[in-house]
């Protein structure tokens, strides 16, 4: 629970929480189970997330690391829409959950048919608070866009791997060609999880 001494506490214990399933051992799927919903209750409050990682750019999407586990088993990323701004269609290689802090987001999932074409789906809204997970075993390419054209929205991402410097594929929506990249970061910071002096010396 976030505190005046200690903002960063629902960040905190949500990175110790996804550490202790990471060393458990877990199937993708009971890991899965596992984070979302330590994920839905981490969005459900805002305060925690500092105004450096909310901010957005006038022409794309800004991808923060607020955290990497040490092994890189897994990262928490916030996504920061400005209005309007959306991904192509894209996949992630690693295991994900999302879940949405503000405004709100359109995701669209794709799929291969027999000829090697994306097909797409139906697009779903996330709404603050919602979470969604996906893997690559049951399918991992969607296109996501902020549902707004007039403000920010905000998402907290969790994956089963580095995400900035994961192997991945943009596509053409067409021909369902692909296109290596590698996402990086949108800047060189990150939150200081470890520093709680001001929380003990509030006594908190």
């Amino acid at each position: 629970m976030e505190t005046a001494a200690d903002p960063l506490a629902p960040l905190r214990g949500f990175v110790q929480e996804v550490t202790r399933l990471a060393e458990a051992g877990r199937s993708e799927p009971e890991l899965l189970a596992a984070v979302a919903p330590g994920l839905a209750a981490l969005v459900a409050e805002e305060g925690w997330l500092a105004e450096d990682f909310r901010r957005p750019h006038p022409d794309y999407y800004q991808q923060y690391l607020l955290h990497c586990d040490p092994l890189e088993r897994f990262s928490v990323v916030s996504f920061v829409w400005g209005p309007g701004q959306r991904t192509p269609v894209h996949d992630h290689g690693v295991w994900g959950a999302v879940g949405l802090l503000q405004g709100a987001e359109l995701v669209r999932d794709y799929c291969r048919d027999a000829a090697g074409r994306l097909q797409p789906g139906s697009e779903r809204r996330l709404e603050p608070g919602e979470v969604v997970t996906f893997t690559p075993a049951e399918g991992d390419i969607h296109a996501v866009r902020n549902a707004f054209d007039d403000r920010v929205s905000i998402s907290i991402h969790v994956y089963g791997g580095n995400i900035g410097a994961q192997r991945r594929h943009v596509f053409d929506a067409e021909t369902g060609a692909a296109k290596p990249f590698v996402s990086g970061y949108a800047a060189a910071v990150q939150p200081n999880l470890w520093d709680r002096s001001a929380a003990m010396r509030a006594g908190a």
